[in-house]
């Protein structure tokens, strides 16, 4: 039987990146992946940026928990909604638009990727 995972502890130093093309800021970001299953479709972790903002496109189904900071998620269709420390979310795959981190960000993320089509 496979253990129980516990979520945050961030060990190590994560693995830190940058977005591929940034709109505002010089964000840096950091990622604790600490769950991933068997089928590589599912995986869990911990998340944190900088300021700054940058353009999305989600393939994947991905539920949040903000920790720490102010985000902005902007649709396409320019409706924003602005998500703060305790607010939890999903952003459904065929999302797109705008992720901003408006402060230095923490999150919990749990995110499903579907298999590439046959």
């Amino acid at each position: 039987m496979p253990p129980v995972v516990r979520l945050g502890l961030c060990a190590g130093e994560g693995i830190a990146g940058a977005p591929a093309r940034v709109l505002e800021g010089t964000p840096v970001t950091r990622l604790w992946n600490e769950y991933s299953d068997r089928s590589g479709q599912l995986y869990a972790g911990v998340w944190t940026s900088s300021e700054g903002a940058w353009p999305v496109d989600y393939t994947e189904e991905e539920v949040c928990v903000l920790l720490e900071g102010q985000v902005r998620l902007t649709a396409a269709d320019g409706a924003a909604v602005d998500f703060g420390p305790g607010d939890a979310f999903v952003i459904p795959s065929g999302f797109r638009g705008t992720w901003a981190s408006l402060t230095p960000v923490r999150k919990l993320y749990v995110v499903y990727e579907p298999a590439a089509p046959a």
